[in-house]
């Protein structure tokens, strides 16, 4: 079976990743890997490198990077990716019996887009979710209009694929996929992860990851300064590990406020790409994790991990136990900060599985005619 992966950026590979080796590794399979968006572009840590140390060659290198973070600049890209994919489809539609995409970026909605024309079969990963603070809703339910496969994290979300869609049969419900990493990865020691990262060994520290809120873009520049006001205060108790967030609209404001905040002290460190072994063992060593990303509500509660969730990027998308909302200001981001080393132990569950989600993909592609 020739199956292809289209991966535009380091968090969709990591994702990835453990699916990949078993298609890899399976002589059932031929794999082509298609790299695009920021795995390609040097402000963002050229991650197509990521790719290439785990010993894969991409089948195709597509640039589509955007000029900016600006609204204009993120259509024009999506119109770019467009008509870079169109030319690819052209001559390679056919190629493939099956064609991965993940998620909810507006890249990989343009790739996937672009392919309808030409009848490409597309199966889908991560559909049925909501992000009610993101655009990101647009792009994922209508990529799951666009798939044949879907598979997904929880019941939830095939209840709502199956909605969007009107065809309950292609939905299979197989866990978070980024989950069979912490399977299959060994992960740094605390002492090596230290080292390697430059990290002072004698102070606990926060992992954040902050994204723009897309939806309402506008109030990117408030939230950033409460943020910030609130790490200003946080640093006096923890270091700071802040991984730098990805190519959305606003994007690079939040970037220019963290390095002006990181010149200011030395407790705060800023990683523009950790890698997945490099991400996963700092979120084992964490003392909580803080900010508005994904993978505080899918992966943080395997490592038994308080998450504090700010705003309404990910209002929608379902949370356990150890996840902790609050709004975009600084005193409740603080207040609620404070209340952790008080709260009890969690136990190491999950509600997005327990990492055997690629082999459960790998079986149901087996019966596909």
């Amino acid at each position: 079976m020739k199956v292809a992966l289209l991966t535009s950026s380091r968090a969709d590979y990591g994702i990835y990743r453990p699916l990949i080796r078993k298609l890899h590794n399976d002589s059932f399979f031929n794999c082509a890997i298609i790299v695009f968006g920021t795995h390609l572009s040097e402000a963002h840590g050229k991650t197509i490198s990521e790719i290439i140390k785990d010993g894969y060659v991409p089948f195709e290198t597509i640039n589509t990077i955007p000029e900016n973070d600006s609204p204009g600049s993120i259509a024009a890209s999506m119109g770019n990716t467009m008509l870079r994919f169109s030319e690819f489809w052209s001559e390679h539609a056919s190629t493939f019996d099956m064609v991965f995409c993940l998620g909810d970026r507006y890249e990989m909605f343009a790739a996937v887009m672009s392919a309808v024309s030409f009848n490409v079969k597309f199966a889908h990963i991560h559909g049925g979710e909501e992000t009610a603070g993101a655009i990101d809703n647009i792009f994922r339910h209508s990529i799951s209009h666009a798939s044949l496969l879907h598979f997904v994290s929880l019941e939830e979300n095939r209840k709502r694929v199956e909605e969007l869609t009107h065809h309950p049969e292609n939905i299979y419900c197989t866990g978070a996929l980024s989950l069979d990493n912490l399977r299959e990865m060994q992960l740094l020691t605390k002492e090596e992860f230290r080292k390697l990262f430059h990290i002072t060994p004698d102070r606990e520290y926060i992992l954040i990851t902050y994204h723009p809120e897309t939806a309402d873009y506008h109030n990117n520049i408030k939230n950033t300064t409460e943020l910030i006001n609130a790490l200003q205060h946080l640093k006096q108790h923890y270091q700071l590990i802040i991984t730098m967030p990805n190519a959305d609209t606003m994007g690079n404001y939040i970037r220019e406020q963290l390095n002006i905040f990181k010149s200011s002290s030395n407790d705060v460190h800023l990683v523009e790409n950790f890698g997945t072994q490099g991400y996963f063992s700092c979120m084992q060593y964490a003392e909580f994790l803080l900010g508005n990303s994904s993978s505080g509500i899918i992966e943080a509660a395997s490592f038994g991990r308080y998450v504090i969730n700010i705003g309404n990027r990910q209002q929608g998308r379902i949370a356990g136990s150890n996840v902790l909302h609050c709004s975009n200001h600084t005193d409740e981001i603080i207040a609620l900060a404070e209340t952790i080393p008080s709260l009890p132990l969690l136990k190491k569950e999950n509600i997005y599985g327990n990492g055997n989600a690629a082999g459960k993909i790998i079986e149901i592609l087996k019966t596909i005619k």
